[in-house]
């Protein structure tokens, strides 16, 4: 399979899940959604499954809110269990997938001057992302709708404006590739390459012990990191999360279940946590009606 199909392939799986969660009310058949991206139900119902992980029918399922106030309920202050005693240093953030690396310093006050920052656009299931490599690692992920692209790469020119930005579509593929890797495929270590104040640091690392098919609280994340009642600041810090999505800002909710704000849309979040939280946890799956003409999950 080319790049190119699989460029196409991730478009219509990207139409399919905004046609899904925008008619999930109506539970639209597996016939309409297969007309809506051009294709047979058949070849859809594969495509779907073989991109997301998932049947189309268990996707409207865990798109519900009752998904999510479980998932909270279910937590048992995992976090605050396996949040160790600080960092390993003060620019060290550790998980088992993915390495984050702090800027140093003077790096930081250099605003990127001596730095070659690699960039492209690339498709995944949550829309068009721009992300960008150093030498180091991913220094820059975020998505470009609803913003142009134009746009999203003004704020890459804003968090690094001396770097030489460079446009790379091979490179940024291939890094893109392991970012949202599918399902099926082996998870390889990923590197970051980030820059922040020393409080964004220790948030960013609570957000990477967060696991796949969690969700947490900004109250949960400040006890962790050893700010009781910094539940403001902490979400301050999630907002400024430079590398959307591998740092997993999208798993912070409010205590009372509701998905609180997300700089991507709150759609973009609800698919997020639906996909996750539909391969963590299939026991959590509702039990409406199958999707009408969808055969069995």
């Amino acid at each position: 399979m080319t790049l190119e199909i699989e460029g196409t392939d991730y478009a219509r799986i990207e139409r399919a899940i905004r046609f899904l969660d925008a008619h999930r009310a109506a539970q639209p058949s597996l016939a309409d959604v297969a007309a809506h991206v051009g294709l047979s139900e058949a070849h859809f119902q594969k495509l779907f499954t073989r991109w997301a992980g998932i049947s189309p029918k268990r996707f409207v399922q865990y798109r519900t809110a009752e998904v999510v106030k479980r998932l909270l309920a279910e937590e048992r202050s995992v976090l605050a269990v396996s949040f160790d005693a600080g960092l390993s240093g003060p620019g060290r953030l550790h998980d088992l997938v993915v390495n984050a690396e702090a800027v140093t310093p003077g790096e930081l006050q250099r605003g990127g001057a001596g730095l070659t920052v690699h960039y492209g656009f690339h498709p995944t299931l949550f829309g068009e992302c721009l992300i960008a490599v150093t030498a180091r690692g991913i220094c820059h992920l975020a998505f470009v709708h609803p913003v142009s692209r134009d746009d999203a790469l003004a704020r890459l020119r804003g968090d690094w404006p001396k770097a030489d930005l460079v446009q790379d579509q091979v490179e940024t593929r291939r890094v893109a590739a392991q970012a949202f890797p599918a399902p099926d495929a082996p998870r390889c270590a990923i590197a970051l390459h980030v820059k922040g104040t020393n409080f964004q640091l220790k948030v960013w690392n609570a957000l990477l012990r967060v696991g796949d098919g969690a969700v947490t609280t900004y109250g949960a994340i400040a006890q962790a990191i050893g700010s009781p009642g910094g539940s403001r600041a902490v979400g301050g810090a999630v907002g400024a999360n430079p590398i959307s999505y591998l740092i997993p800002c999208h798993r912070v909710i409010r205590a009372s279940g509701a998905l609180g704000g997300y700089a991507w849309g709150p759609d973009r979040k609800r698919v997020m946590l639906a996909l996750e939280s539909s391969r963590e946890h299939p026991e959590f799956a509702t039990p409406p009606a199958r999707m009408p003409g969808s055969p069995p999950v």
